[in-house]
Parts: C-alpha cells; sequence; structure tokens
C-alpha cells in the first residue's frame, strides 16, 4: 500500500489545481453556479488520478472506478440541465451582493472548501486506488448493493422532483408525492447510500475503516447534500 500521507497531499493537489480551474472559469462567466455542476466530475478526475498513480488496476478498482463515473457524470448532466438558461443561482447571487471582498471570499469558502469536502468524501476512493490487489468478498458484494440501491433512490427522487416542477400549478409548493412523500429529502437519501457502498469495498482491507470516516457527511448539516451544501436549505420548494 501506498503512504497514504502521500496519497492524502497528492490528491489534495489535484482536488486544488481543479476547484482553482473551476473558480476561473466561474469569474470568466460570473456564475458561481457551476461549481455544482463541477462537483459530480471531480470525484471522476480523482478516480482516474488515483488509478493512473497506482500503477496498477484490479478488478475491484475498476467496478470503483466505474461505479464513480456513473454516479458522477449522471448527477452533474443532472444538474446542468436543471441550471442550464437560468443564470447563477439566486443562493450565489445573494452571497455575490452581500459579501464583501466577494472574489477572494468566494474562492476560499465556496470552492476550496467544495474541494476540502471533496477530499474527505473521495476517501475510499483514493484509499482502495492505493492499496495492493486482492480477490472480491463479501464487502464487495455488499458495497454493490447498497450503491445500486441508493443510485437508483437518488434517481427516481431527482425525476420526479423534476417532473413535479414542470406543472405550473405546483409553482411554491412542496413536493410531497413519491419518494418525497416518505422522505423530505430522498435524494440526499440516496445520494448518502450511494457513498456507504462505496465505501464498504474498502472494508476488504485491514485499515478501511479509514473510509468509513467520510461517512460523518450525511448525518452532518454543513454536508447534507453535494448538490446545494447550504446549510439555510430546510426544504426544497419550487
Amino acid at each position: 500500500m501506498m503512504e497514504l500521507k502521500s496519497v492524502v497531499f497528492e490528491t489534495g493537489l489535484v482536488i486544488c489545481l481543479y476547484m482553482t480551474l473551476v473558480f476561473i472559469l466561474a469569474l470568466i462567466k460570473k456564475d458561481n453556479s457551476i461549481v455544482d455542476v463541477a462537483w459530480g466530475l471531480g470525484f471522476i478526475i480523482i478516480a482516474v488520478y488515483s488509478i493512473i498513480q497506482s500503477g496498477e488496476v484490479d478488478l475491484r478498482k475498476m467496478i470503483l472506478s466505474l461505479l464513480v463515473l456513473l454516479w458522477g457524470l449522471r448527477l452533474s448532466w443532472h444538474i446542468f440541465i436543471r441550471n442550464a438558461g437560468k443564470g447563477e443561482d439566486f443562493r450565489y447571487k445573494a452571497w455575490r451582493n452581500s459579501w464583501k471582498y466577494f472574489t477572494i471570499r468566494s474562492f476560499f469558502q465556496i470552492f476550496m472548501l467544495q474541494g476540502l469536502f471533496m477530499l474527505l468524501i473521495s476517501t475510499p476512493i483514493w484509499f482502495i486506488c492505493s492499496a495492493d490487489g486482492g480477490s472480491l468478498g463479501p464487502w464487495d458484494s455488499l458495497g454493490l448493493l447498497v450503491f445500486g440501491f441508493g443510485f437508483m433512490f437518488e434517481v427516481t427522487a431527482d425525476y420526479q422532483l423534476t417532473e413535479f416542477k414542470k406543472n405550473p400549478e405546483n409553482k411554491g409548493k412542496i413536493i410531497t408525492t413519491g419518494l418525497w412523500s416518505v422522505s423530505r429529502h430522498p435524494n440526499y437519501f440516496g445520494e448518502a447510500l450511494v457513498w456507504w457502498g462505496l465505501s464498504f469495498y474498502a472494508l476488504s482491507f485491514p485499515q478501511g475503516w479509514y473510509a468509513l470516516i467520510s461517512r460523518i457527511r450525511p448525518t452532518n448539516p454543513i454536508f447534507s447534500n453535494s448538490r446545494t451544501r447550504f446549510t439555510f436549505a430546510a426544504k426544497i420548494r419550487v
């Protein structure tokens, strides 16, 4: 296994560079909302870099990377379509109008802070890719099962919310049908399961419990959702 300190440091540098490029693009477009689209893609970059850095590819790493690719592309595309043509999200606009020294503050408080979250959440990716390969076992099967259930839960919740928003009669209303009738944020719940599933893959290794550290996120309001990451978003409205 590669030295974890070195892995964390190098992965952190990659994330820092990536988020800095996203920040520059946001400055050019004058729209910080693109950071939400860049979120899912960032994990794909981490997975690709981690595999290249490991110098070897085994079945577990391939499966993990494909799952991250599936989740990241789906999420980024969903947010891109949702935000297309709507300009900067109202929350970013509020910060743009109220923050003093907005440019420097947004670099650290929006882009670099989310980069830190990305490093923590991606723990199972860089941990597994830095470890020596081995045969698949029960934890891998459980991880795939939990990931699959969470992914479908998240996709279904997003679809239901999108369809709900398309109806003009629902403007100003809160969705309470489908999965939204049993959970206030079923898409958040599904996403939490996705990352629990990915973390289970790491438990096939002696020190795999390190990957579970990042699972603090789903129960912490600061990390409540990778698509908004705002502590004041109590309910989703249209």
